[in-house]
């Protein structure tokens, strides 16, 4: 009777400098059936410091074949792996963070203690500690701006390896450096890794550095306690990402005829007065512009218009929301937002034609004020309906349009007569025509139609779009 097959054929490390990622090698080194071979991406050297070559694999054969090298390892007898950090070749963890047959482990450690670690190691160019009579004190200085850097860079690893484990349906071992002298915990991670060895007693070879408290490691500590606070360590303020990915929806994209200029529309946003200002750069109506553009037409433009433009608009919050409003669900035939309005908020939307008979301003700010609260609830993934890109984040439809192009100017609807103005003076466009603002609405103003709790609940909704944005409240 034959057992079943391993889980795993290779593992990876993901961790980064001074978070314990020697000690958690050596471990999974005294497991039998286990090897780590340690740094094998690492800019400097392959696997150890001072040693530039692994299974025929030097600095430059590497460079030129990080995944043969892969492959080599997996080849080797026994479950093998190596350490990963942020700053080793791109192109290893973008092949191993989808592969099922790849275990991941992640080690965490806290940052501030990671950070004067490292400055420390740095310092006294001691960067293992076998016997503490051979240790090397020093104290080091606290850098606010270098901390808060090292934060970030850390978090953003991983938050890339989190949302690639996510999308294809993986979990990884998750250990904290203060768990590498847990003999329950290691064990764990044996058992999860499939292997049948187990740890019997945890190695002493190698000792923890500097385990004394932060403060007592710095040269200023009044310093570190400032620069602690500066830092949102919890992510307190941070506005929840529950809304959906977007694609770039190149088919709505549109250049001009002649001028190297390309208009990423914002759905929602001023588009007609844009492309009118747009055709006229070339002396010509609205109809004359191209089509829509494909993927492919894009690829073309791009490598054919030497010193192009491409541009969006951005709507305040409140103004889009209004407009869409009006024009979607209260001029339009959205039934899916209007059952919804109806059902939830009890709100009576009446058809196009009976709006001056029934639909009153009173009506209008109940009904919007519960369109921007369905909005909320929508972004955040709690309603049946779809995000549909008219009431979708700006944010996420210009994070979106880098997938396919990124633009390299935002503008914003209240400056659009001089930014666009300016784009034709960059060009060198004569005669350039100038931008016709819409005309503004005389039945159900924005202007009449705001309340305090309006503002408030557009805040709530695309509070995303405010922050990340620049927006504040209309003045």
């Amino acid at each position: 009777m034959t057992g079943t097959a391993p889980r795993f054929d290779m593992f990876v490390l993901l961790a980064g400098m001074r978070t314990g990622s020697n000690l958690l090698e050596e471990h999974l080194n005294a497991l039998a059936g286990v090897t780590c071979a340690g740094e094998l991406f690492n800019p400097h050297f392959v696997g150890h410091r001072k040693q530039q070559a692994w299974l025929g694999y030097d600095l430059t054969r590497r460079e030129a074949d990080p995944l043969g090298m892969v492959a080599a390892l997996r080849a080797q007898p026994g479950l093998c792996g190596f350490r990963l950090f942020h700053d080793h070749d791109p192109r290893v963890l973008e092949q191993l963070l989808p592969d099922p047959r790849c275990a991941k482990i992640l080690l965490t450690r806290n940052p501030l203690d990671s950070y004067i670690s490292r400055k420390i190691a740095a310092a006294t160019d001691q960067w293992k500690l076998g016997d503490v009579k051979h240790k090397r004190a020093a104290q080091v200085r606290f850098d606010a701006a270098e901390f808060e850097s090292h934060v970030l860079t850390t978090q953003g690893f991983h938050e890339r390896i989190l949302h690639g484990l996510q999308i294809s349906g993986q979990a990884p071992f998750v250990i904290g450096y203060d768990d590498l002298a847990d003999l329950e915990v290691l064990n764990g991670l044996a058992q999860w890794l499939g292997v049948p060895a187990r740890f019997q007693a945890l190695s002493g070879k190698l000792k923890r550095q500097n385990p004394e408290l932060p403060q007592d490691k710095v040269l200023n500590p009044e310093a570190l306690h400032e620069g602690i606070a500066r830092l949102d360590r919890f992510d307190l303020a941070r506005i929840p990402g529950t809304e959906p990915r977007r694609g770039a929806r190149v088919g709505t994209w549109r250049r001009a005829v002649k001028a190297p200029v390309l208009f990423m529309p914002v759905p929602g946003g001023p588009e007609g007065p844009v492309l009118d200002w747009l055709a006229g750069l070339d002396g010509v109506a609205r109809g004359a512009l191209p089509p829509a553009m494909t993927v492919p037409e894009l690829r073309g433009w791009q490598g054919g218009a030497p010193g192009r433009v491409c541009f969006t608009v951005l709507r305040h919050p409140l103004a889009r929301a209004h407009d869409v409003y009006l024009r979607q669900v209260v001029e339009g035939t959205r039934s899916g937002v209007r059952g919804y309005l109806q059902r939830v908020h009890g709100i009576d939307l009446p058809p196009a034609e009976a709006l001056d008979q029934t639909y009153d301003l009173e009506l209008h700010r109940a009904g919007f004020l519960a369109y921007l609260r369905f909005v909320q609830a929508n972004l955040a993934g709690q309603t049946g309906l779809p995000v549909q890109p008219p009431w979708a984040s700006q944010t996420m439809i210009i994070e979106g349009f880098r997938q396919q192009c990124v633009p390299d100017r935002v503008l914003h609807e209240a400056t659009l007569p001089r930014d666009l103005a300016r784009i034709a003076a960059d060009l060198g466009v004569a005669h350039a025509p100038e931008y016709a603002a819409p005309p503004p609405r005389h039945r159900f103003a924005l202007a009449e139609t705001r309340t305090p709790e309006i503002d408030a609940a557009c805040r709530a909704a695309y509070g995303m779009d405010y922050r990340m944005l620049g927006f504040d409240d209309l003045s």
